[in-house]
């Protein structure tokens, strides 16, 4: 996924099936500059983690 994309899921009123290792997360914050998301698995909110975000993926089934 490329920084543009990550940014427009943040900030959709709608849900959407992003991954990160397999397992769906959700997306908290994006920095441009280093081109990372604050992310954190849907089981677990307390499990935050910030990574690039060409390692996120999005389901478009």
């Amino acid at each position: 996924m490329d920084y543009h994309r990550a940014k427009e899921i943040l900030e959709s009123p709608r849900e959407h099936d992003v991954y990160f290792q397999g397992k769906r997360i959700w997306i908290q914050n994006v920095d441009n500059e280093n081109k990372t998301a604050q992310i954190f698995p849907a089981t677990d909110p307390n499990e935050e983690m910030t990574v690039p975000v060409t390692d996120l993926m999005e389901d478009h089934a």
